[in-house]
């Protein structure tokens, strides 16, 4: 059996669950597994314009990504929308067509719907007949994540599953799975351990506050209105400009990182996350039972995130940092408040989330 895990490097939470998923395969089955980025089948130009095209949206005008991630979800747009992707995929991702085609894979295992669309349209015309596995990266759904053509979705939650359902798609093709994140967040070491080899207090409430891999919010404000008594944790990720600027202003109690390849300890030794709601981002938090406060959400699909999460009691979204402040000094301050926030990530922890989309090649 040949199997193929693709992503599109557009965003750093599609490649993390492909990576995972890729991972897991290896360790579970003995079949050939192939790992790719579907953009490096496209020209350099497309994929430097599909990249830069995404962060300069949703960086510098989110109000328009907003706009158009809302428009393009409309019912009566699809058909439009149908035969402009498919032009625009014929014509952009030729050689990602050749590529399946030349390969014909058992299984493709796609993070993106980018390649999940080639995939279908191959499907469609007989050229290829590979089963298509989808997984969604968030915990709402997209339209433009869906093909008539995919076998199985894996999905993170029965909200989502729900989601799927009112928009047609059958209910044997779904698995609530959970979104999968990487093994390292199911096998934590000892907290106190790591509080010592990360040079942290013990019994001291931290914080941790991730940015996202582009490194966005209003993080500055926040450091400056914590109160005395805690210890944070904040990761930039790429943005060395303001990883630089932090630690040049030695806020009391903070330990600043760039891009981390070891955000499962960071996670474990915390006892809330402050964070941008990425997909990912949720679902390595959930697994390690963090509480969250969100912050600075991309308008669409984060904000939905943080919508569907609600439903569910898990996270919040305050209005301003001083609302950040105040949700905080409350988790610190009342146990059966943190305990509660706690149990509440249980509901929607899904551990097992690349075994469960492993074993989707069996059915």
């Amino acid at each position: 059996m040949k199997i193929l895990v693709i992503h599109a490097s557009a965003g750093a939470g599609h490649l993390k669950a492909a990576r995972a998923i890729y991972e897991g395969l290896k360790k579970f089955t003995s079949h050939e597994v192939v790992f790719a980025d579907s953009l490096d089948y496209t020209s350099p130009f497309f994929k430097k314009f599909y990249q830069r095209t995404y962060i300069f949206l949703v960086m510098g005008m989110s109000w328009l990504w907003g706009f158009s991630f809302d428009l393009l979800d409309r019912p009566w747009i699809q058909p439009l929308m149908r035969s402009a992707r498919r032009f625009y995929n014929g014509f952009n991702a030729r050689r990602l067509s050749a590529f399946l085609k030349d390969r014909n894979f058992d299984y493709v295992i796609t993070t993106h719907f980018l390649p999940g669309e080639v995939v279908a349209a191959l499907k469609r015309t007989g050229e290829i007949r590979s089963k298509l596995i989808t997984v969604v990266t968030d915990f709402d759904v997209h339209r433009i994540w869906l093909n008539p053509e995919t076998d199985h979705y894996a999905v993170a939650s029965e909200w989502t599953e729900q989601k799927l359902q009112q928009l047609g798609v059958a209910k044997e093709k779904i698995r609530v799975t959970g979104i999968p994140v990487d093994e390292k967040f199911l096998h934590p070491a000892d907290r106190g351990e790591l509080k010592n080899k990360l040079g942290l207090k013990e019994n001291v409430f931290t914080v941790l506050i991730a940015t996202g891999s582009f490194g966005i919010g209003p993080i500055e404000d926040i450091l400056r209105i914590l109160e005395d008594g805690l210890q944070t944790l904040v990761v930039c990720g790429h943005n060395r400009g303001l990883a630089e600027r932090l630690r040049g202003r030695n806020y009391a109690g903070a330990k600043i990182f760039g891009l981390v390849d070891n955000m499962h300890e960071l996670m474990a030794v915390s006892d809330c996350m402050v964070t941008k709601p990425g997909g990912l981002s949720i679902a390595e938090a959930l697994v390690s039972q963090l509480p969250m406060i969100f912050f600075h959400p991309i308008p669409g699909q984060e904000t939905n995130n943080v919508r569907v999460l609600r439903e569910y009691g898990i996270g919040c979204m305050p209005a301003d940092v001083q609302g950040i402040a105040g949700e905080l000094r409350k988790l610190r301050s009342s146990r059966d408040a943190h305990l509660t926030a706690v149990k509440n990530t249980q509901q929607l922890a899904r551990p097992l989330a690349v075994n469960d989309i492993v074993q989707l090649l069996t059915e």
